[in-house]
């Protein structure tokens, strides 16, 4: 660890801190890491640990007999679906956060080999982590970027939604920070367009069930899993019935392949004004953020932007 990074690990933290982690392979991220877990152990707070399966296993090895007061989460589990990690941190917070505690995590939702559509949603979460987390909580979240392995502009990302950066003998406050005004840029982007034959399906609100039944046969036909295909039929016809009641008249759903996943998309005219819907705790959405919980839950990815013309939301499986 550096000498410039030690005396920031030997600051208290009383309120929330956003910082990305610039290392350069394993040795780099043993070396930048470990320092700040075991800092966080000495001091009695809680930590918590959420990296790819087999990072896990090298950090238990090398913190030895203080891996035993640390928490461990699998990033490849947990953060498959990227909107699942805010409620994860709300959780980690209030399990151990009474009484003002200082914690410390370390979770890297990014890492080279995801697909494009992950990346963009794992960027997008990154911004939401801006609004999602109260400036007075005494969280430090810590989160690492292989500089080697990503891409650049991925690293340039990482600049914009996080206040400060963390790299090698440099610390220091990101010039490129966007907060609020960065989310609202992601949130109010059109997603791309189909690339493959798309299904339209015109649905009412009456349609619930039928939209369960066309979106499952599709899924099977496909070669999707009866389970996943279950699983993937729940979630549109609750985003759908949501977006149809909201709207008060008939509205399209698409269903096309792309690659190697299954998409469904359904569209309306209103604007949805709060970028962390489908993110926030159980009876703070309406009905549209309920469904979209539900989808992230059940679903491998869940897309939503919205801007003045109206609301996409896309729903990812991986065949």
């Amino acid at each position: 660890m550096t000498a410039t990074l030690g005396i920031q690990l030997a600051k208290a933290h009383r309120g929330y801190r956003h910082e990305a982690l610039l290392y350069r392979g394993v040795t780099g991220f043993l070396d930048a890491v470990l320092p700040f877990v075991r800092e966080g152990v000495e001091r009695g707070q809680p930590v918590m640990l959420a990296v790819l399966g087999p990072r896990l296993e090298v950090l238990r090895e090398a913190l030895g007999a203080d891996a035993d007061r640390v928490d461990f989460l699998d990033m490849g589990v947990m953060g498959a679906n990227p909107a699942r990690i805010i409620p994860a941190w709300r959780d980690f917070v209030t399990a151990n956060g009474a009484d003002g505690m200082p914690m410390r995590v370390i979770g890297e939702p990014v890492w080279a080999g995801r697909r494009p559509a992950e990346i963009d949603e794992c960027q997008f979460h990154e911004g939401l982590l801006n609004l999602a987390i109260t400036p007075d909580t005494p969280l430090w979240l810590l989160c690492p970027y292989d500089a080697d392995a990503l891409d650049p502009e991925v690293i340039a990302e990482a600049h914009r939604s996080h206040p400060a950066i963390v790299d090698h003998d440099h610390y220091r406050g990101s010039t490129t920070y966007g907060g609020a005004y960065h989310v609202g840029d992601i949130f109010g982007r059109e997603l791309s367009p189909p690339t493959g034959p798309v299904r339209n399906l015109v649905v009412t609100g009456n349609d619930g069930h039928e939209v369960a039944d066309w979106v499952r046969r599709w899924a099977e036909g496909s070669g999707l899993s009866a389970q996943r295909s279950a699983r993937l039929a729940t979630a549109m016809r609750t985003i759908t019935q949501a977006t149809v009641s909201r709207s008060g008249r008939s509205e399209v759903l698409q269903m096309w392949q792309e690659n190697s996943a299954l998409i469904c998309q359904i569209r309306d005219a209103f604007r949805v004004q709060d970028p962390l819907i489908g993110r926030r705790t159980e009876g703070q959405d309406d009905s549209r953020g309920r469904a979209l919980r539900q989808a992230n839950q059940l679903c491998d990815l869940v897309q939503v932007r919205s801007r003045a013309r109206g609301t996409t939301v896309r729903v990812h499986t991986w065949l």
